[in-house]
């Protein structure tokens, strides 16, 4: 179905500010998960300053690959599996397939951390507090106007992250003049390839790219019409978390630079801990469970997307589906553990799926029966290119990662 077949509902300036907000906070808020945390702060360990090259790097490569996917989206009305369908016949049955196993595996993980954040607040087991966490996710997608209880969630959760790990950061006074001269010109830039690569994967990899461009879809924001409001979310969702990133690495940066050696099990912990003491640790447990809830609930909800226009069964019952897909998370995670093999292979496709689908989105762009007569602007395509590039070669150290799991 294309955009000029989709009801056209006109929409207040507040409406339109409110889905904005919606959409930027689902993209920023999936993406700022457990391992968000822990790869922001053993790579500030390990490359200091120089870190800041890697940062401002990933942020502009995000921007061109969200760009391209959330204006070809919005303007074709039409989620990311439909697309690859149209481009070729059977590739979005293959992307969805990916994207819900990616999705389902990841959060095991997003679970276990929500359940982490609960064992340091209150003290319950990791187990215990993964249940907690599940229920509350689920009970926030049954309940009426769910998608507008998420938008008002995300949207307060990712602002007391920003807000808690922000007051760290100026507690711990970072270098500031030397990391404004490493983000241009860094120590080792070949090191630095592999950081980068990851956060590319970790901020726009597998599901998180589509998560704020379905959610538009589903808000009735599409056509050629709302391409500027579109591009504003896209480019607001990865500086939002591009904002969260400088935050926490110069957070970890005040404090390694003062020669403290951080926790290899919970590096983002030592941090909180060091800044502000037993406070600062409690202060962790809200941060990391504020992270890991809002990723159980992007994940749950950009993964079941993917299934919503193969059968109608999965639009009608698209909330109890998304229920279901956190409770056997969960229960994975409760009687089982975290699988390490599960999240590697995971982690694997989910470097490889950004850019199939980017490359696809590519070529929609130029098609005439997926945007009609909107024009994509070249420099787009230039900079959807550097990211597929760059993504790819993400791809290739996920799964080199993924053959040292099984040789080793």
């Amino acid at each position: 179905m294309s955009n000029h077949s989709l009801p056209q509902t006109p929409m207040s300036e507040r409406e339109r500010k409110k889905f904005l907000r919606g959409a930027i906070f689902l993209m920023a808020t999936s993406s700022i998960g457990p391992a968000f945390l822990t790869q922001t702060s053993l790579f500030t360990q390990q490359f200091m300053a120089s870190f800041a090259f890697a940062i401002v790097a990933s942020i502009i490569i995000d921007i061109g690959a969200q760009l391209n996917i959330w204006r070809v989206i919005s303007v074709s009305g039409l989620r990311g599996q439909e697309i690859a369908g149209k481009v070729l016949p059977g590739l979005g049955i293959f992307v969805a397939i990916l994207m819900v196993f990616g999705g389902f595996a990841f959060n095991i993980g997003n679970v276990a951390g929500a359940g982490l954040g609960i064992n340091v607040l209150f003290g319950l087991p990791v187990e215990v507090g993964a249940i907690i966490t599940a229920v509350m996710a689920i009970v926030i997608f049954l309940v009426r106007n769910a998608m507008r209880v998420v938008d008002w969630v995300m949207q307060v959760l990712g602002i007391i992250m920003i807000v808690m790990v922000g007051y760290v950061m100026f507690s711990t006074s970072p270098p500031l003049q030397e990391v404004l001269v490493k983000a241009v010109l860094p120590d080792n830039f070949n090191a630095l390839l592999l950081p980068i690569v990851t956060l590319v994967g970790g901020t726009v990899g597998g599901y998180i790219s589509f998560a704020g461009g379905h959610r538009l879809i589903d808000a009735g924001v599409v056509g050629k019409e709302n391409v500027g409001f579109v591009s504003r979310a896209a480019n607001y969702g990865i500086l939002t978390t591009g904002v969260m990133r400088v935050f926490l690495f110069l957070a970890v940066l005040g404090v390694v630079t003062l020669g403290y050696t951080l926790d290899e099990g919970n590096p983002a912990a030592t941090v909180f801990q060091v800044a502000l003491g037993d406070i600062g640790y409690k202060m962790f447990g809200i941060v990391l469970f504020a992270a890991a809830i809002s990723s159980v609930i992007g994940c749950a909800y950009t993964s079941i997307s993917f299934l919503r226009s193969f059968h109608p069964f999965f639009e009608k019952y698209n909330s109890a589906i998304i229920a279901v897909f956190i409770a056997i998370s969960t229960v994975i995670f409760v009687f089982i553990g975290r699988p390490v093999a599960l999240l590697v292979i995971a982690g694997a496709l989910n470097a490889l799926i950004l850019p199939v689908v980017l490359t696809t989105i590519l070529i929609a762009s130029r098609k005439k029966s997926i945007v009609g007569d909107y024009r994509h602007p070249s420099w787009l395509i230039v900079f959807g290119i550097i990211a597929i590039i760059v993504t790819i070669g993400a791809g290739y150290i996920s799964f080199g990662a993924l053959l040292e799991l099984w040789t080793g």
